[in-house]
């Protein structure tokens, strides 16, 4: 057997230049996301969202997902993936109406523990692209949820890998709780400056809103009070409690499902290789 074909290996690698692409989108997402922190407004000037960086993100994230997937994906995985993203577009559309009730994040995070960050990005951003097209939910909005749901998979595939049996439920629930609620800040984020309006010298916003030109930290607190009112105990509660719930109770059984797959494919890979 090959170095690093073992049974924890990885489904799909990251090389050099997946890394610095997986990198590169992530910094401008983060950028995209955090543009209210980072404008430093004159007094008077009109402020407009960086709709360029918009436009570009779905590209980028195009670019991403296909350097990632360079040196190409064993026929199993590419069908554990397809079929996690097919039930993830389709479960998503049928329980993210209900008080943040979504099982997306537990399929997600599971694939990504079995079949590697790289894996889990992929599925993150697939999932949630089938489920806008399921549920007709293509918006401006889309790219940051296939952008954050990527992150969400791939720091699944970067947790800990000795953990195993209870240890690694446990902590399974723990990341999923912790991303339930990153989740809808990140989300939360994008949408603040637009649900609330900009409030500029002359145009009077709510406690809420985003102001231009304030301080970091004035700002800073005015979006924790949006976040928790808006979303914290309702959303995001919802969804941290179906994570933990789903992978207590379903987590063991789906794991060792995934990872007898993910063993056939490193076997079937070793074995061409050989």
């Amino acid at each position: 057997m090959r170095p690093g074909a073992g049974p924890d290996a990885p489904a799909v690698r990251i090389g050099p230049r997946s890394a610095a692409a997986l990198v590169g989108v992530s910094a401008l997402g983060l950028m995209m996301l955090g543009w209210p922190f980072l404008l430093d407004v004159p007094d008077g000037a009109r402020v407009d969202p960086p709709f360029l960086f918009l436009a570009l993100l779905p590209l980028l994230l195009v670019a991403v997902l296909a350097e990632m997937t360079e040196g190409g994906m064993d026929a199993r995985v590419l069908a554990v993936l397809g079929l996690l993203s097919a039930i993830n577009g389709v479960v998503r559309g049928l329980g993210a109406g209900v008080a943040g009730l979504e099982l997306v994040f537990f399929l997600l995070i599971l694939g990504g523990r079995v079949f590697g960050p790289a894996f889990g990005f992929i599925l993150g951003g697939t999932s949630l692209f089938v489920s806008a097209l399921f549920t007709a939910g293509v918006g401006p909005w889309l790219p940051f949820q296939m952008l954050v749901a990527g992150w969400v998979g791939m720091g699944a595939g970067l947790l800990p890998r000795r953990p195993r049996g209870r240890s690694e439920v446990a902590m399974l629930i723990g990341y999923g709780v912790l991303a339930a609620y990153a989740y809808g800040a990140l989300m939360n984020l994008w949408s603040w400056p637009f649900v609330l309006g900009i409030e500029v010298p002359g145009r009077e916003g709510t406690e809420l809103s985003y102001v231009a030109g304030a301080p970091l930290l004035e700002n800073l607190q005015r979006f924790g009070l949006y976040t928790l009112v808006t979303s914290t105990g309702g959303w995001d509660t919802g969804r941290a409690l179906t994570n933990a719930v789903a992978l207590g109770v379903l987590g063991p059984s789906v794991l060792a499902t995934l990872r007898r797959v993910a063993r056939r494919a490193v076997v079937v890979r070793v074995s061409a290789a050989a």
